[in-house]
């Protein structure tokens, strides 16, 4: 028997290189508006996405209200009147041609499909994560992809869990693990769901929040360890 049977990934910059797809599409998006890119728009923008999905994740805005939000703002700092919705399209069509994986992902989970219950669980847009997942391959592998667009709640909310659980056959939360890089969205929310956690850290990011794992790793494959036989069985 395994010590952790059921597996919930968490996918941007847990399983996909978000940051490179992000990259890619950002600076596809600013030559579709003839706008040139330097580090520090980019660094700009980053800066903004990240504020109103953080809001996102505390309930204080809605899905819509951060992608349709994001790039009025941004290219309006830089005087381009955007539509937002549009923009938003564009981006995500540019986003879902990055096909970039996190080292050791594809070799992780190929391996433990074969032996455990594995499922994705991420915020962000259906359509999106669907196309990313089917471009990369990834998807035979996951019996059941969660996005918080569908289940009417983002990590860390109790809603979103409580709706991922109540749809995994045989829940048991004591063999339940989930694997993620963020502290605010993975770690506190399995925390509070009452599941073990194991934060992803490859950047070996000092860790000041007050919410603690039960586990940290710096490589995926660091996770056979974790998740392995049971030797009190």
């Amino acid at each position: 028997m395994y010590k952790y049977q059921t597996l919930l990934f968490d996918l941007d910059d847990t399983l996909l290189d978000f940051g490179a797809a992000e990259k890619m599409a950002f600076r596809s998006l600013l030559q579709s508006q003839n706008v040139e890119h330097s580090d520090e728009k980019e660094a700009r923008y980053k800066e903004i996405n990240k504020g109103l999905w953080k809001k996102f994740e505390e309930g204080a805005l809605t899905r819509n209200e951060v992608i349709h939000t994001r790039f009025v703002q941004f290219f309006g700092e830089q005087s381009i009147e955007v539509d937002g919705v549009e923009m938003d399209r564009q981006f995500r069509h540019f986003l879902e041609e990055g096909k970039f994986f996190v080292e050791g992902a594809e070799e992780v989970i190929s391996t433990l499909h074969h032996t455990h219950d594995l499922y994705i669980v991420t915020n962000g847009v259906s359509t999106t994560q669907a196309k990313r997942l089917k471009a990369t391959g990834l998807r035979p592998y996951f019996t059941t992809v969660f996005v918080s667009e569908d289940t009417g709640f983002q990590k860390p909310m109790k809603g979103f869990f409580d709706y991922v659980f109540a749809r995994i056959p045989n829940f048991d939360s004591s063999r339940t693990i989930i694997i993620g890089d963020s502290l605010s969205a993975d770690i506190r929310g399995g925390n509070d769901a009452g599941i073990a956690t194991c934060w992803f850290n490859p950047r070996g990011l000092t860790n000041e929040t007050g919410i603690e794992p039960t586990y940290e790793i710096r490589q995926l494959d660091e996770l056979y360890a974790i998740v392995g036989e049971n030797e009190n069985e």
